[in-house]
């Protein structure tokens, strides 16, 4: 189902995604109402973190898109035990099996993912069924409820056993499709059903913590993130785990559910205690990013390194194609200080409102930098990681936006080349601006300024739009030199 819902990500989900994010409860909403659709709070984690790496969110709007997803994949369970065990799913599975593969060997990328979804859900109720089937015939040989433990024990065994489920099997929402189809075969009870479920809630993050190991320092932060509310909710429901199971009763009479449907009061469970945990830390949420970034720092580098490109934004066009043109601006922007350095004159001479041939005559130093040095520590890696992202992105991407990474790559490209002309011009620059000959001083001086006005146009044209501004314009910067 992940790989299908990826099939529709181009772009939809990217540009929803960026207009659900400006405030807390719209990050809270989008994180609910995505999971519930998805089924699949994994995908949304990952393209959360694509964002995040890529600068289109902070991390409080990716923290709140995580505290509602985990709202959002308590959907599974009200499926499962509403549905799922009330109904001959097998009826369903095969059909949508059959569907599901035709449409998955189809060229065109929308009917792929739609058959993807359909096998993934036709797997998902064929599995049900088994477990129904398995759980029944279990029963007559072998009675679980025997080795059913109450009190904190009991609460904190079938907890660990919930966590190392979901840990084993990489999903919280597998172990709880079985949890529920235990419980509804009478083979586990109530109490070590909901421990169970508050442990499987906690046993998620481990999976967020290891993938987040090689993530970008945002990443981890996510990921920590993540952690905190999972086990701060998993022990908040432990500690309190008789008034929620009076609230339980409670909503449940008042929705009209059985006393003894076991099933649908463990989704009520599942949804109160999440939904508590986000009540508890949502007003926390400016704090928790204050500790965490305290806590995880980006390492210092003596070179300069990507900021925005990360292994999960190749997965969504859109979201890939924002990185590359932030990691391309950084590159520019690191290669504005050396261009204007390699021509002798300041960043800040460029920024003024000056007209620069006022900063050439009077100033009679020469600015000491060694583009060389300059290009390793500020530009190498930079442009690598921009080629590599472009390499490995481009054949996944439609027309359109493959015509776009082009212009980036391009820009790239020309960054480079407009560096290396610097570094030649520089040595005849250095030594005729000091010329005794005013004539070759002066065409000197005049070169400069052009170079100037120029780097001058293209940081107002970038100040002006930074997701359209085209780093075309710098192979104007070596052509002039």
């Amino acid at each position: 189902m992940e790989e299908g819902f990826r099939a529709f990500s181009g772009g939809t989900l990217e540009s929803l995604l960026r207009a659900s994010t400006d405030k807390t409860w719209k990050s809270l909403t989008f994180g609910i109402l995505t999971t519930t659709v998805m089924q699949s709070s994994s995908l949304v984690s990952v393209i959360t973190i694509s964002f995040l790496s890529a600068g289109l969110i902070g991390l409080a709007e990716g923290i709140g898109i995580i505290f509602g997803a985990n709202l959002g994949t308590t959907t599974g369970a009200w499926i499962v035990a509403g549905f799922g065990l009330k109904v001959n799913l097998s009826a369903y599975a095969l059909p949508m099996l059959v569907f599901g593969v035709l449409l998955i060997f189809q060229k065109h990328r929308r009917l792929k993912g739609a058959g993807w979804i359909l096998a993934g859900l036709g797997f998902l109720f064929l599995g049900i069924h088994y477990m129904k089937e398995g759980f029944a015939g279990f029963a007559d040989h072998l009675d679980l409820t025997r080795y059913a433990l109450g009190g904190v024990a009991g609460l904190l065994l079938y907890s660990l056993f919930g966590a190392l489920a979901t840990v084993i099997m990489q999903s919280s929402h597998a172990t709880l499709v079985l949890i529920i189809t235990a419980l509804g075969a009478g083979q586990i009870t109530y109490e070590n059903a909901l421990a169970l479920a508050i442990g499987a809630n906690v046993g998620t993050t481990v999976t967020a913590v290891l993938g987040a190991l090689n993530a970008t320092v945002d990443g981890k932060r996510l990921a920590g993130a993540h952690l905190i509310f999972n086990v701060g909710t998993g022990l908040v429901a432990l500690v309190l785990i008789d008034p929620f199971m009076r609230a339980v009763d409670t909503v449940s009479h008042a929705v009209g559910i059985p006393a003894d449907d076991y099933t649908l009061k463990l989704a009520v469970f599942h949804t109160l205690f999440n939904g508590i945990g986000i009540i508890i830390f949502t007003p926390l949420i400016g704090r928790l990013v204050a500790l965490l970034t305290r806590m995880l720092k980006g390492e210092r580098q003596t070179h300069d390194m990507p900021r925005y490109l990360n292994d999960a934004s190749l997965e969504f066009p859109e979201v890939a194609l924002t990185a590359l043109r932030r990691e391309t601006q950084h590159l520019f922007n690191n290669a504005y200080s050396i261009i204007a350095h390699g021509v002798n004159l300041k960043r800040s001479d460029i920024n003024s409102d000056k007209d620069l041939s006022e900063f050439l005559e009077p100033r009679g130093e020469v600015i000491e930098v060694d583009i060389d040095q300059q290009y390793e520590l500020m530009i190498k890696d930079l442009y690598s990681a921009n080629m590599l992202f472009y390499t490995r992105s481009a054949a996944k991407m439609p027309e359109d936006k493959a015509q776009k990474m082009q212009g980036l790559w391009q820009a790239s490209v020309d960054i480079v080349a407009a560096i290396k002309s610097t570094k030649h011009l520089r040595k005849n620059l250095v030594r005729y601006t000091r010329s005794p000959n005013v004539a070759i001083r002066r065409e000197y001086n005049r070169f400069r300024v052009r170079i100037g006005e120029l780097l001058r146009d293209l940081a107002a044209l970038r100040a002006e739009d930074q997701d359209t501004f085209s780093l075309l314009s710098l192979d104007a910067i070596r052509v002039e030199m």
